[in-house]
């Protein structure tokens, strides 16, 4: 093995420094002149949506994926209409859009331009309780109260339904999508077979 000399040696690692010092100039101009467009997107101003909400008409800007749930407790603090699974499996956050009981959560507000929603903010009239708000006050048919306002709203749907068959099963079996952890279906029930006697009398 050839002996190599102090001179060379030091020779080749000033070629070697050189060869760094070089690339790393070049990578600081690089990083200097990135050109704006590999910049992140700025977000979207988002879209302008209007429906009636509880009566009054509502003019928002939305994103894209805002959900009418968030939108509607958020933007127009209606906080009546509770958050619960996020998955539409609880029933929680049930409203009507076009007289028609929606899961809130499951919903883009962007599909509602034009849309009629009522939450349960707006199913009282003139100060005077819906029959069903009444019932259920009535047969004490709530315990925490978390799922009420999304069991009167679907209460309302299936009383205004007319291929719902008006016994106490059928009544269970159209209330299935909306749980009260606190067990009171029994009185549930009971608001909802009070409150249909009272709407068929008015």
């Amino acid at each position: 093995m050839p002996d190599i000399s102090r001179r060379r040696f030091l020779q080749s690692v000033g070629v070697s420094a050189s060869g760094v010092g070089v690339a790393g100039s070049v990578y600081a101009a690089g990083e200097a002149t990135v050109p704006a467009a590999s910049a992140a997107p700025q977000a979207s101003a988002g879209h302008a949506v209007k429906f009636k909400v509880n009566g009054t008409l509502q003019s928002l800007t939305v994103a894209s994926n805002a959900v009418l749930l968030d939108v509607l407790r958020d933007q127009l603090h209606l906080t009546g209409t509770k958050k619960g699974c996020d998955h539409g499996q609880c029933g929680a956050c049930t409203l009507h859009v076009n007289g028609v009981a929606v899961n809130a959560c499951l919903s883009l507000a962007v599909m509602h331009d034009g849309d009629e929603i009522t939450t349960i903010e707006g199913l009282a009239r003139d100060g005077t309780l819906h029959p069903v708000q009444q019932a259920f006050w009535d047969h004490d048919a709530y315990q925490c109260g978390y799922c009420t306002a999304g069991q009167m709203m679907s209460a309302v749907g299936v009383l205004g339904d007319k291929r719902i068959p008006a016994d106490d099963a059928a009544v269970r079996e159209a209330m299935s999508g909306n749980i009260c952890r606190c067990g009171a279906y029994r009185n549930i029930v009971a608001a909802i077979q009070d409150a249909r006697g009272k709407i068929k009398g008015a």
